[in-house]
């Protein structure tokens, strides 16, 4: 844990807010969205929050794949599990994801159907080898950082031969998700909301390098500072993004130089663009659809397209109208906002994605109890 520790110290941490304190501008307001919900458990958990200037601004973005995945995904993989044929695999944070009408696949799964949670992507291939007498079909999510582990499945069942498994494919793609949002004030699809600069993701930028965001400077005079998830990481990474504030400069900076590079991770690349091509348009939650902002098998390996294979429907539907998730992933409201927050949706009752993974904001706040925090900050301030 030695390494691990020396990024949690605390000492650094309050060294790092006072520099921040220090240089934001007072008569400044500064807001920066953290893209990852891996960020946004960080800084719940560790209080991050609560070292930072009042000015200094912190909103949850669309980083969470559980969290956006639209509620008709949601139901489309639970009809194909009802398939008498069919084992589904998945990860253990899609089980509980509300569907329509209540739905889910734990509750699928009690109904009977061949639901099983996995590990990884080795554990569903496993499964479709120990059970030939099944289709073994792994519901396959996630952002760049888990599309390779996806393609090489695929590529490991075509190697073994395996003609019983397939991949329902979710993969999407993060650079789109913040073009959506940097052009919401011109398209008008979605609540506009001030941002000054990215917390970017880490392992996603692992995979895709830094080179990627360097369009979102050109094109919309954006910051981006590629983040570290631990603590002393987050807070260094807000100050960077204050410092390009205070010049007045737009840049990429990669904070995380311990696993980023500009390149990215070329092999896992090439593996990726081998196996999957871009999809016209994705719904997410919360930010609609997204034109090429998703993947699916190349006609080489459609034979293990879940879709295909068995002529899969698209389902639309509409989430719970009272559930503010969409409108937390994309920054516009705060958990705490939402009318079902705490109430009858906690992650033993959840109504909303955003409640049940555990990169969900809505878990994030539950878990780490920021919102008890500030609603005792409040009644305080209320009585005086």
């Amino acid at each position: 844990m030695k390494h691990v520790d020396e990024y949690r110290d605390g000492k650094l941490a309050r060294a790092i807010a006072a520099t921040i304190a220090a240089e934001a501008d007072p008569t400044r307001d500064y807001a920066f969205m953290e893209f990852c919900g891996g960020h946004t458990h960080a800084i719940s958990r560790y209080g991050l929050e609560d070292l930072l200037p009042a000015n200094v601004r912190m909103i949850h973005g669309p980083g969470c794949p559980v969290c956006v995945l639209p509620i008709g995904r949601v139901d489309e993989a639970i009809e194909l599990a009802k398939n008498p044929d069919v084992t589904l695999a998945t990860y253990a944070d899609l089980m509980r994801v509300p569907g329509s009408r209540g739905a889910s696949l734990i509750k699928a799964k009690a109904a009977g159907a061949d639901i099983r949670m996995v590990y990884s992507t080795l554990d569903a291939i496993r499964i479709a080898e120990e059970r030939p007498d099944r289709q073994v079909v792994f519901f396959a999510i996630g952002f760049e950082t888990t599309t390779p582990p996806s393609a090489m499945a695929v590529k490991l069942a075509e190697a073994r031969g395996l003609t019983n498994f397939s991949i329902f494919c979710n993969h999407v793609l993060t650079p789109s998700a913040i073009r959506a949002i940097l052009e919401a004030p011109k398209t008008g699809g979605l609540p506009p909301v001030r941002i000054q600069g990215f917390l970017g993701p880490s392992h996603v930028s692992a995979i895709i390098g830094t080179k990627p965001y360097d369009t979102f400077v050109a094109e919309f005079a954006q910051r981006i500072v590629v983040s570290g998830f631990e603590p002393l990481d987050v807070m260094q990474s807000i100050l960077m993004l204050l410092r390009q504030v205070n010049e007045g400069r737009t840049a990429v900076e990669n904070q995380y130089i311990r696993a980023v590079t500009p390149e990215g991770n070329r092999a896992a690349q090439a593996l990726v663009d081998e196996v999957f091509e871009l999809r016209d348009s994705f719904e997410w939650r919360g930010l609609g659809a997204i034109p090429h902002s998703a993947l699916r098998l190349r006609e080489r390996y459609a034979t293990f397209d879940a879709e295909r294979r068995f002529a899969m429907t698209p389902i639309v539907a509409s989430d719970n109208p009272a559930c503010e998730c969409g409108t937390i992933l994309i920054g516009a409201k705060q958990p705490a906002d939402c009318r079902l927050f705490g109430t009858v949706c906690t992650p033993e009752t959840p109504m909303g994605s955003c409640m049940v993974s555990s990169e969900g904001a809505c878990a994030a706040h539950w878990t780490y109890g920021r919102f008890r925090d500030r609603a005792r900050a409040s009644a305080g301030r209320a009585a005086s």
